[in-house]
């Protein structure tokens, strides 16, 4: 299974942007989003160091809350 987890911008160097979600940190690639206009504040969905979708805020939010609700199903996930 694959995992993509939603992240706010907070730097954008050219085709590379720091970003941020719960208290993590990640340097990531924009290069698969070139066709978009991405900027700071803006949600992108992470996977293997790639930004390969842009979301809204209400996106973002209801993964996270989806998110939680699954680790609260399956405790041993927390582990």
């Amino acid at each position: 299974m694959c995992l993509a987890v939603p992240m706010q911008i907070t730097n954008i160097n050219g085709f590379e942007a720091s970003c941020s979600a719960r208290g993590v940190e990640r340097d990531v690639s924009l290069f698969l989003l070139q066709g978009e206009s991405v900027s700071v504040g803006d949600y992108v969905l992470i996977h293997v160091g790639y930004a390969i979708q842009k979301l809204s805020a209400e996106q973002a939010q209801s993964t996270w809350e989806l998110f939680d609700q699954i680790l609260d199903e399956e405790p041993q996930l927390h582990a």
